[in-house]
């Protein structure tokens, strides 16, 4: 049986998922801030990584490797942000998406999203964690 990825197809690559969110983790810590890995939500979802400061919610990082239905993916990664108290999303993705008009929603929800590609997020990560401490 033949076996491969839509990513392979397109020449995308694949997020490596347990790489980055241990250096996700490991970046939050040297920063003095927690990222809990599968962060449940009062209402039950869950966000692939939470960043807190002493339980103050500072970024909702979900990791999307799928294309398929990927606006529904993204606005399903906004109502979870928001419901759990997020007011910045950020989706890891190999693709180059277009939210289209869910990043309006977003906004009008009080949520900023950004979607980038696995190499800019620990860069980015950084600089983030650099203003909230």
């Amino acid at each position: 049986m033949l076996s491969f990825s839509l990513c392979n197809i397109f020449g995308v690559s694949q997020i490596k998922v347990k790489t980055l969110t241990r250096e996700i983790v490991a970046l939050a810590s040297e920063f003095g801030l927690s990222a809990v890995q599968e962060y449940r939500t009062p209402d039950g979802t869950r966000i692939d990584i939470a960043i807190l400061r002493d339980g103050q919610r500072l970024l909702a990082i979900e990791l999307e490797a799928s294309f398929k239905w990927f606006p529904q993916r993204v606005l399903y990664n906004v109502v979870k942000a928001h419901r759990a108290g997020f007011s910045e999303l950020w989706i890891i993705t190999p693709f180059n998406p277009n939210p289209g008009w869910v990043l309006g929603y977003a906004n009008e929800l009080g949520i900023s999203l950004r979607t980038m590609g696995e190499e800019k997020v620990l860069p980015e990560l950084k600089t983030f964690l650099h203003s909230c401490t």
